[in-house]
């Protein structure tokens, strides 16, 4: 874990509503990502200032327990144009903990950093909390995925 400072940034995707009660998240995500790549949705995001993949969680309706929205996506230099069916949002900077999540993405590595997160007694904020799935997430059998949690 290490502290750092991440500056504002804009990013359009597909979102789903979901929570983490009942698993509905572990069902929920799975279904994104692959509306996500059946739909090439890459492809269609404008202004991408990369190919990197975030995975955006926020509009929580309280801590991690409790609904929020997941959207998946590119970071853009704008929002200015939002393609119809997909959500652009802007996220404020500010101090985020960055953990990394390394191993095999099938066997469940970034939900079990993600466990060890939930499990840390943390100042979290519960504003903008993200995944980037950059080059070295390529090989899903040996990846590493930064996870930031805002405080």
């Amino acid at each position: 874990m290490k502290t750092i400072e991440v500056k504002p940034f804009y990013i359009i995707g597909i979102t789903v509503r979901t929570s983490n009660m009942n698993n509905q998240a572990a069902n929920d995500i799975p279904l994104l990502w692959q509306r996500f790549i059946n739909e090439n949705t890459i492809e269609q995001i404008p202004s991408k200032l990369s190919n990197e993949i975030i995975s955006m969680y926020t509009e929580y309706e309280g801590d991690h327990t409790l609904p929020y929205t997941t959207l998946l996506g590119c970071k853009v230099s704008s929002l200015a144009q939002i393609p119809r069916g997909m959500t652009g949002l802007a996220v404020e900077g500010g101090t985020y903990l960055k953990f990394t999540a390394k191993g095999d993405l099938t066997k469940g590595v970034v939900i079990q950093k993600w466990v060890e997160i939930w499990n840390q007694d943390l100042a979290r904020r519960f504003t903008h909390d993200y995944e980037v799935y950059g080059d070295k997430a390529s090989n899903a059998s040996d990846a590493e995925v930064d996870i930031f949690i805002a405080v």
